[in-house]
C-alpha cells in the first residue's frame, strides 16, 4: 500500500491545470480499486435464488412438467395394484381371462413406465436449475430420504422388468408362485416411491424443521410432517380411481373400435373392470380428502380458510361439478350394463334407475351452490347481501357433506344392484339378509339427512368434530357390512339370466372416456388448489418466495393451464395406448383371413352391433 500511495503522489505532481487534476484523480481512484478487485477475484460468486425462462416463464414450465410426471405417476403406481389382484384371482380360480386381463394391464404400466421417469428427470432439472436455493434447502433437510429413494427406483426397475418380462415363463407351479411374490414386491416398492415424494412435497406446506440432531433424525422429523399420512392414503386411493378409469377409458376407445366379437366381448368386460375398479376407490377418496383437509385445519387454520373460505373457495364449486359428473358417468355406465347385458332387465330395473338419477341430480345441485355468490351490486341490494336467501342454506359444509354422502350411497346402491342383477338367491336366510341391508340403507340415509340439518343448530366444533365424523362412519359401516354380506349370498345364487357381453352400445365406450378425462381435470384442479395453499411461501412459515411469481395465480388463468394439462396428458396417454397395441395390430395383420366374426377387409364393427346386420346394411 506505501509503494502504491508513492506512486499516485508521482502522478499527481506530474499533472498540472484542471484536465490534470481530474485524470490524476481518476488514476487515483484506479490504483485504489486495484486491490478491491483483487479481493473480488478470491471472493466466491453471488448466490442465484431463482432463474427464469423468457416467454412461458419458469413457474409455468415447471407447473406443466410437474403435473403431468404427478398424473403419470399416479396411472404408474396405480395400475400394478389391481393387475397383481386380477392376477391372484386369476391363479386361485383358474380362469385364464383374469391372467389376460392382468397382463394387459402391466402392458399399459410398462410402456408408461420410461415415460414417466422421463418427465420426472426433466423436473429435477428444471427445478434445480430455477429455483437453486429452495432445491438447496430441501437438499439439506431430505438428503437420506434421496438416497433411499433411489435405491428404491432400482429395486422397483428390477422388479418390474422381472414381472412382466417373465409372465409367459412364469406360468406353472412354484414359478407362478413366485411370479405372484414379484408382483407383491413391484406394489410394495411403488407404495414406499410414492410416499417418500410425498414427504417433500408436504414438507412445504406442513413444514417440521428441528435445528439440531443427525442429519436422519431431521430428515425424519421433516419427514413426519401433519400433512404426510393423510396425503399418503388420499394420493394411494386417488392413484386407484385414476389407473382404474384411463384403464377403462383405453377398454372403452378398444371396444369401440374392435374388429370382431371376441374383442368387443373382451374390451366390454375389460372396460366394466376399469369402471369397477374407478367406483372402487371413487367411494372412500371423499373420506380421505376430508380427513386431510382436516389436518390443514389443525396445523394452520388460515391455510383451511385460505383452501375454504378464501379466494381458492371456488375452486370447490368446480370440484363438486366435477365430482358430480363423474358420479353420474359411473352410474350410467351401470346401469347400461344392467339393461344390455342383461337380457329382459330393462323394464324390472327404470323405476330404481329413475329414483336413483333423480337423487344423483338434486345432492349435485346442492353440492355445486355456492356460499357467497358473484352478484352485481344491485343484485346484492335486492337479496339483501351476497348470501341467497334461499339458495344461502345450500353453500355450507353441512349440506354439502350430507349431500356427498347420499351420492356415494346411491352409487353403490347402483353397484349392488348390478352386482345381484339376474342372479336368485337360494340361501334360507336370504329374505332376512335382503330386509336387513334395506332396512340399512334406509336408516343410513335417514341419519345422515338428520346429522345434516342438525349442523345448521350447533357450534362448528361440534358439527366438525362429532357429525360429520359420524356421517363418514355411517356410509363406511353400510358398505362394509353390505358388500360382505352381498357376497356370500351370492355365492349360491342361481343364476337366471346370463350376463352378455359385447352388447353396449357406443355410447358406454365414450362414458369410459369420460371419466377418466374428469379425474384427470379433477387432479390438476386440487394440485393447483394445494399448491396455491402456500400463497407466497416455498415452504410454509419457513421459506418465503421472493421471486417475480410469489403471487397465486388467477383462478381462470390456473383453468387454463390445469385444461392445457389435461389435454396434454390426454395426448401422451392416447401415445403411450398408441405405441403399446402396436403389436397387437401387426399380429392382427399377419393373418390371410378375418377372425371368426369380423368383418370383410379389416373393416372395425360398431360396437354393440351385429356385423352380420352392418354388412346388410
Amino acid at each position: 500500500m506505501q509503494y502504491g500511495g508513492a506512486s499516485i503522489q508521482r502522478v499527481l505532481r506530474t499533472t498540472g491545470g484542471l484536465g490534470g487534476v481530474l485524470a490524476g484523480l481518476m488514476v487515483a481512484v484506479g490504483f485504489l480499486a486495484l486491490p478491491s478487485l483483487g479481493l473480488a477475484a478470491d471472493a466466491p460468486p453471488a448466490v442465484t435464488e431463482y432463474r427464469d425462462i423468457p416467454g412461458i416463464g419458469s413457474r409455468n414450465l415447471v407447473w406443466i412438467i410437474a403435473q403431468l410426471h404427478l398424473l403419470l405417476a399416479g396411472f404408474v403406481l396405480g395400475v400394478p395394484i389391481f393387475a397383481w389382484l386380477c392376477e391372484v384371482v386369476g391363479w386361485k380360480s383358474g380362469e385364464k381371462r383374469y391372467d389376460k386381463l392382468a397382463k394387459e394391464f402391466t402392458k399399459l404400466l410398462t410402456s408408461s413406465y420410461a415415460t414417466t421417469a422421463l418427465f420426472g428427470g426433466i423436473l429435477l432439472f428444471l427445478l434445480i436449475a430455477f429455483y437453486p436455493k429452495l432445491m438447496n434447502y430441501l437438499t439439506d433437510i431430505f438428503f437420506p430420504s434421496f438416497i433411499f429413494y433411489c435405491i428404491l427406483f432400482l429395486l422397483e426397475t428390477a422388479t418390474l422388468y422381472l414381472y412382466w418380462y417373465g409372465w409367459d415363463a412364469m406360468q406353472d407351479g412354484h414359478k407362478k408362485t413366485f411370479h405372484i411374490f414379484l408382483g407383491f414386491l413391484l406394489n410394495l416398492f411403488a407404495f414406499f416411491i410414492m410416499i417418500v415424494p410425498n414427504s417433500w412435497a408436504t414438507f412445504q406446506a406442513s413444514p417440521v424443521v428441528i435445528s439440531e440432531g443427525t442429519d436422519l433424525q431431521r430428515a425424519w422429523a421433516a419427514t413426519w410432517n401433519p400433512t404426510w399420512w393423510p396425503v399418503n392414503i388420499h394420493r394411494l386411493i386417488a392413484n386407484v380411481v385414476l389407473g382404474g378409469y384411463i384403464c377403462g377409458a383405453y377398454a372403452g376407445i378398444r371396444y369401440l373400435s374392435a374388429r370382431n366379437s371376441e374383442e368387443r366381448d373382451h374390451y366390454d368386460w375389460m372396460g366394466y373392470v376399469g369402471n369397477f375398479i374407478g367406483v372402487f376407490g371413487l367411494l372412500p377418496l371423499p373420506f380421505a380428502g376430508y380427513w386431510l383437509m382436516r389436518e390443514i385445519y389443525q396445523y394452520n387454520q388460515q391455510m383451511g380458510i385460505t383452501l375454504m373460505g378464501g379466494f381458492l373457495s371456488w375452486l370447490f364449486i368446480l370440484q363438486a361439478m366435477l365430482i358430480g359428473v363423474l358420479f353420474l358417468g359411473s352410474n350410467y355406465y351401470f346401469w347400461l350394463g344392467i339393461t344390455h347385458r342383461i337380457p329382459g332387465s330393462e323394464m324390472r330395473y327404470r323405476k330404481p334407475i329413475m329414483t336413483m338419477l333423480v337423487i344423483l341430480l338434486l345432492c349435485l345441485g346442492v353440492w355445486m351452490t355456492p356460499h357467497s355468490l358473484v352478484a352485481s351490486l344491485e343484485e346484492a341490494r335486492k337479496m339483501g347481501g351476497t348470501h341467497h336467501p334461499l339458495l344461502g342454506v345450500f353453500g355450507v359444509m353441512s349440506a354439502k357433506m350430507t349431500v356427498s354422502n347420499l351420492m356415494i350411497l346411491v352409487t353403490f346402491m347402483s353397484f349392488i344392484m348390478y352386482w345381484r342383477a339376474g342372479k336368485e338367491e337360494t340361501a334360507g336366510w336370504a329374505k332376512a339378509a335382503k330386509a336387513l341391508m334395506s332396512a340399512l340403507l334406509v336408516i343410513a340415509g335417514i341419519a345422515v339427512v338428520v346429522l345434516g340439518v342438525w349442523g345448521y343448530f350447533v357450534p362448528a366444533i361440534i358439527r366438525i368434530n362429532y357429525f360429520s365424523t359420524s356421517q363418514v362412519g355411517i356410509v363406511l359401516f353400510v358398505m362394509l357390512t353390505i358388500t360382505p354380506l352381498t357376497a356370500l349370498l351370492l355365492k349360491s345364487a342361481k343364476t337366471t339370466t346370463e350376463m352378455v357381453w359385447g352388447r353396449m352400445p357406443p355410447r358406454a365406450g365414450y362414458a369410459l372416456v369420460l371419466n377418466a378425462v374428469m379425474v384427470i381435470l379433477l387432479m390438476t384442479l386440487m394440485g393447483y388448489a394445494r399448491s396455491s395453499s402456500r400463497v407466497h411461501w416455498h415452504i410454509y412459515g419457513v421459506m418465503r418466495d421472493s421471486s417475480q411469481y410469489a403471487f397465486s395465480p388467477a383462478l381462470g388463468y390456473a383453468a387454463a393451464l390445469m385444461a392445457l394439462n389435461t389435454f396434454l396428458f390426454c395426448l401422451l396417454v392416447a401415445f403411450i395406448f398408441w405405441v403399446a397395441t402396436m403389436g397387437d395390430k401387426t399380429k392382427a395383420g399377419g393373418h390371410g383371413e378375418p377372425a371368426k366374426g369380423g368383418l370383410p377387409q379389416g373393416m372395425p364393427a360398431m360396437a354393440g352391433g351385429s356385423p352380420t346386420r352392418q354388412i346388410e346394411s
